[in-house]
């Protein structure tokens, strides 16, 4: 059998993104930037077959995902499960802000402990990873060797690639998850594997290398 092929990417960038603010599940859409590289990563994609097409609910994801479905004359489908983690009070601070304000909750935060969730309907890793892991299971197994596009976040992002390459949750991130980037999952049975990790080259093809 084919293996399943999962593109998933990142939605393109946000002002709160370019001012380093963190967002969670506070509903920002993109900036022209995040809407030029929508259209860039929707004209890349437009070349491969793809089946179907999945996004996060968040308006960021929605309207990346909605670059793609004119290209790819597909209807999303929305995914609250793939929405970005909520960071509770850290939301709408920027990172600076957040440690001055929650000094202990930005030290549990920066260490990354999975049981930590964010006061104010915040949530931790290991919330994020069972909400996140068990919608990927099941996007993958309706869609046995085909090929799949989904639009979601960086911490969902984060998950992912620890789920597939068995890393621990606390582990520092040793990848990178940039705006409108690709990443390529390919899933055979229970076997997952990334096929490639991060991909900027049909940004800088666009000429938006400097907007990333």
């Amino acid at each position: 059998m084919e293996p399943t092929r999962i593109c998933l990417i990142r939605h393109g960038e946000t002002a709160w993104n370019a001012a380093r603010r963190i967002q969670g599940q506070t509903d920002i859409g993109l900036n022209p930037a995040g809407m030029a590289q929508a259209h860039a990563a929707a004209l890349h994609l437009s070349a491969t077959p793809v089946a179907a097409l999945y996004s996060s609910d968040l308006l960021r994801a929605r309207q990346t995902a909605a670059a793609l479905a004119e290209r790819l004359s597909l209807t999303p489908a929305f995914a609250p499960e793939l929405r970005e983690r909520c960071y509770g009070i850290f939301e709408g601070k920027t990172y600076d802000e957040a440690r001055a304000a929650y000094p202990d909750d930005y030290v549990a935060f920066e260490r990354r402990d999975p049981d930590y969730a964010f006061p104010a309907g915040g949530e931790s890793l290991r919330q994020v990873q069972a909400r996140v892991t068990t919608r990927l299971r099941a996007l993958a197994a309706a869609h046995p060797g085909r090929t799949v596009a989904v639009v979601t976040h960086g911490g969902v992002l984060d998950i992912v690639n620890r789920f597939v390459r068995g890393r621990a949750l606390d582990l520092p991130r040793d990848f990178l998850i940039p705006n409108a980037g690709l990443n390529w999952l390919t899933v055979r049975g229970d076997e997952w594997r990334v096929e490639a990790w991060g991909l900027t080259a049909h940004l800088a093809e666009a000429g938006l290398d400097e907007l990333r």
